[in-house]
């Protein structure tokens, strides 16, 4: 289960807007307030005040989709995605991206949130009780063709160095407003490995290569595989039954796995009973 390809810029734009507004107001909060020398007294020959701490920002991951733990009582309001924002506190609409147990009876219909029907496929919905989703067939299909997509990526980008990730060029955007998205945007297009996988976007009309996945493809076909097999049921981000948000710390693929490493653990932790909703994300 693949996302869709877009461009990190267009992904990066807003985050990085956000990053640079939490620096300066960190770095606002951190320099220590001057205070004036006494007029009556000769002031004593001063060494250099301490200049404050440079703050390092992160590029922020963006998160389109989560998952959210709910309770029973909200499982026929929250089909209605015009109610999400008011029970939960989420920007956002339910999104029909879990596949239903192959097992499931029509009198458990009632249970389930949004549920579709898929010709030729499995039946999709926004949610319902852990037992009655299928996680294992989503893993199983997010791995097999995120494999198939490392293999084509593979014979695309052959014999091209490695190159740099975006969130590289994210960042020194983010430490230097002289250096504009425009110029990172231009500096990341410009290495042969990022060429090679726009040139096959241009000219293929199939499966799309994402640019923004360029550090999880470099990483091998097995990290790949199961990078996608976990964001199948973990997505971007995930809100627990306890109310606590997991989401990435960065935009940099370590911080990803790290995210995905913890929810996945919390996911395996739940009663089936659960309920489970996918919410795609308004973004402000």
């Amino acid at each position: 289960m693949a996302k869709n390809a877009a461009t990190p810029a267009t992904k990066a734009t807003k985050a990085a807007k956000a990053a640079k507004a939490t620096k300066a107001a960190k770095a606002t909060k951190a320099a220590p307030v001057a205070q004036a020398a006494p007029v009556a007294q000769a002031a004593p020959a001063a060494s250099a005040a301490p200049s404050a701490p440079a703050v390092t920002v992160m590029p922020p991951a963006v998160a389109g989709t989560m998952i959210v733990c709910v309770r029973d009582d909200l499982q026929h309001v929250l089909a209605n995605s015009r109610q999400i924002g008011r029970h939960l506190g989420i920007p956002g609409t339910s999104c029909p991206r879990y596949w239903a147990s192959p097992a499931l009876r029509r009198w458990q219909h009632r249970q389930m949130i949004d549920l579709r029907n898929v010709p030729g496929g499995p039946w999709h919905c926004a949610g319902g009780p852990i037992r009655l989703l299928d996680l294992a067939g989503m893993r199983h299909g997010a791995y097999v063709g995120a494999s198939m997509r490392h293999a084509q990526w593979s014979h695309v980008v052959a014999r091209t160095p490695v190159a740099t990730p975006w969130s590289a060029f994210l960042q020194k955007h983010i430490n230097d407003p002289q250096y504009t998205m425009d110029m990172a945007t231009a500096a990341y297009h410009r290495q042969p490995r990022v060429q090679a996988m726009r040139m096959h976007n241009a000219a293929v009309y199939g499966v799309r290569l994402d640019l923004g996945d360029l550090e999880m493809f470099q990483a091998g076909a097995a990290a790949y595989a199961n990078f996608h097999s976990l964001w199948a049921v973990c997505t971007d981000a995930f809100l627990t039954a306890e109310g606590e948000r997991l989401e990435p710390a960065s935009a940099h693929f370590a911080d990803r796995i790290s995210y995905l490493d913890r929810a996945a653990r919390y996911l395996d932790s739940l009663d089936d009973s659960q309920r489970l909703l996918a919410v795609t994300l308004h973004q402000s």
